[in-house]
């Protein structure tokens, strides 16, 4: 069978192999703790399901693009309340089914194939932005992060910046755990705004961060972006913040004439979040206690982990934000292969692209006694 040559040049994910290797430990009876995938346990809060069950219409109907204006004023709201930002939420606000698919998505409504145009990345990080940028058919411009893995503007040369169309970063970073600082993404946006690029920042992350380290939270590009915010789209979710990864639900904000595009892109392509899930969504958009709760538990566990590989004198880089530890290590393929046989499972640093080789990232999602029994193994496996 003929298949898109761009499909067959990615393959599939790396991380399968490992996963293979713990589903059959799993069914041969033995205990697995797994750090490798970014699906957190925490129980949903019960507002947010009953919300949904609630909103589950006797006829079903189709959504539309835009989707419901409760939903976009919820999440201007909680942006005016989190970032202090105003934004119109009829026509800078577009919710979304997940930020997955609107990173993999938003490219194709923005690229010129025919003129070469380039997307700009870090990596390590978020496989979606290659792949979107693959499929839409552009110029990929990685850019090798290393040190304290932030991304910035004078990393990317002139030329680089000259030929790109869209420029992403992310903050708090996946897979390191790095925050963009105020100032960072202010040259981003100006350097980006003066060869005509567009800034879409990954912020699927912004609520889970270390109050200690981060008061405020991270800064939103939206915060820096001013009136409007010309140039710049901000991809937010609610995967995490809230619990809700199973309901693929999230939000791009930002440029009105951005917006306005990726409505007609995703009309034709019939991609629209379904309405009971909008309301599940306007629950959890309208409500910042669970998730300062859930930011709690995760920082938590970033403590009990951090305790155990300070004990090894293995150094843990950023990680002070997201829901990831990013850990040196000498060989990211061989400790991955010893912590696996001894039941633990994490991603070598590698699998994230050009840079990650020497790290272990770990996600934070299995539960606080599972990670307080993830150190006894961890200690005994490396030391």
């Amino acid at each position: 069978m003929r298949l898109n040559p761009v499909l067959e040049q990615l393959g599939s994910y790396p991380i399968a192999v490992v996963h293979e290797r713990a589903r059959a430990m799993r069914e041969a009876g033995r205990t697995v703790i797994d750090f490798s995938i970014g699906d957190p346990r925490e129980p949903t809060p019960q507002r947010i399901p009953e919300a949904l069950k609630a909103s589950v219409p006797a006829v079903s109907q189709y959504p539309t693009t835009a989707g419901l204006g409760e939903l976009r004023t919820a999440i201007a709201d909680y942006l005016l309340r989190r970032f202090g930002v105003n934004v119109d939420p009829d026509t800078q606000v577009m919710p979304t089914s997940g930020s997955k698919e609107a990173v993999f998505n938003t490219p194709l409504a923005f690229i010129d194939r025919a003129a070469g145009d380039g997307v700009i990345y870090g990596t390590p990080g978020y496989p979606i932005y290659e792949r979107g940028a693959l499929f839409a058919g552009a110029r990929t411009e990685p850019i090798t992060l290393s040190g304290d893995f932030v991304l910035r503007a004078d990393d990317v040369t002139p030329g680089v910046w000259d030929r790109a169309r869209i420029a992403w970063t992310c903050t708090p970073h996946n897979p390191t755990g790095a925050v963009t600082s105020e100032s960072d993404l202010a040259n981003l946006l100006d350097t980006a705004r003066s060869t005509d690029t567009l800034l879409f920042s990954d912020e699927c992350y912004a609520d889970i961060y270390e109050p200690a380290v981060f008061p405020k939270g991270p800064v939103s590009i939206l915060q820096l972006a001013g009136p409007g915010s010309a140039g710049v789209l901000s991809f937010l979710s609610l995967s995490k913040r809230s619990g809700m990864t199973g309901y693929r639900s999230g939000a791009v904000v930002g440029d009105p004439a951005a917006i306005a595009a990726l409505k007609k892109l995703r009309t034709a392509t019939g991609t629209a979040s379904p309405e009971f899930v909008q309301s599940a969504a306007i629950a959890a958009w309208s409500d910042d206690t669970h998730a300062t709760e859930r930011r709690e538990v995760f920082a938590a566990k970033r403590a009990v982990l951090r305790r155990a590989f300070d004990k090894l004198g293995m150094d843990v880089v950023a990680s002070e934000a997201g829901l990831y530890m990013w850990v040196e290590t000498d060989d990211d393929l061989q400790t991955t292969d010893r912590l696996l046989e001894s039941g633990v499972v994490v991603s070598p640093g590698r699998f994230f692209g050009t840079g990650g080789e020497g790290y272990l990232r770990l996600a934070l999602v299995p539960t606080l006694a599972e990670c307080e029994q993830a150190v006894e193994v961890l200690v005994q496996c490396l030391s």
